[in-house]
């Protein structure tokens, strides 16, 4: 049986990777992915045979790589964050189910959730949802009812592809669904470039998240009821407070 590895390469930077995944793509023979998260690892495994294909050829890549492993190379597929969160494990575990000698590994990454929750604080402390506003695979009206459902159902919402050149104006139309049901000053934050160059985030509320500096590599978080910014940072209580007796019993 051929193993192909899907691997999750976290936000980016050689210290948000998990050992799992590095050890993972130093066992391959061939690093197969998206020409930009791949060139994220060019420099990390010079030795390598790459493979590299663009936006919306995914199939290909994923078809491409499988049959190099069922020839009998080794074959590590990478994407960024998790492999398993809008990421190609997914995809390569359908393709793979065509081939009997081919079994996937999954190894996880950190996902924008995380890793950008963490520059801003606490935002998903409590249940949360996350929802992509890339309509290339999936329906506006479709994104239109989650959004509006996790609103109603006051969730923290971490929102990827918030905006691209295309869909310029999608932000606005999210913040607009949300504030049906949520307040226009609900903390929000967004953070741009995790873990890479030109890393920046900020703080904002809900009737101004429109207007943030955001695109295509900007993670925006949407607070629920109970979010607040606190020193600078958005923290999401999970509720310890109200069993303050328990959890900050003192020792008299």
């Amino acid at each position: 049986m051929s193993k192909i590895y899907a691997v999750g390469l976290g936000p980016g930077g050689e210290q948000f990777m998990t050992y799992e995944a590095v050890k993972a793509m130093e066992s391959v023979d061939i690093i197969a992915g998206y020409t930009v998260y791949v060139d994220l690892v060019r420099d990390m495994f010079p030795n390598k045979e790459f493979y590299t294909t663009g936006m919306k050829q995914e199939i290909q890549r994923c078809r491409w790589a499988i049959e190099q492993a069922a020839s009998g190379k080794s074959v590590a597929v990478v994407c960024s964050g998790d492999a398993g969160v809008y990421g190609m494990a997914g995809l390569m575990l359908e393709l793979a189910n065509q081939y009997e000698n081919v079994d996937v590994e999954v190894i996880s990454g950190i996902t924008a959730a995380t890793s950008g929750g963490g520059i801003l604080g606490a935002p998903l402390g409590h249940d949360f949802c996350v929802i992509s506003l890339s309509d290339l695979l999936t329906p506006w009206e479709v994104i239109e009812k989650r959004i509006r459902c996790a609103s109603e159902g006051d969730f923290a919402i971490c929102i990827y592809n918030p905006k691209s050149k295309k869909r310029a104006d999608y932000l606005e139309k999210a913040c607009e669904i949300m504030m049906e049901s949520k307040a226009p000053d609900t903390v929000c934050g967004w953070v741009r470039n995790i873990g890479r160059e030109g890393e920046e985030y900020g703080i904002t509320t809900l009737d101004r998240l429109a207007e943030a500096p955001v695109d295509m590599f900007t993670t925006v978080f949407v607070g629920s009821s109970t979010t607040m910014e606190m020193g600078g940072r958005i923290i999401t209580p999970r509720g310890y407070e109200k069993h303050e007796d328990i959890y900050f019993r003192r020792n008299d």
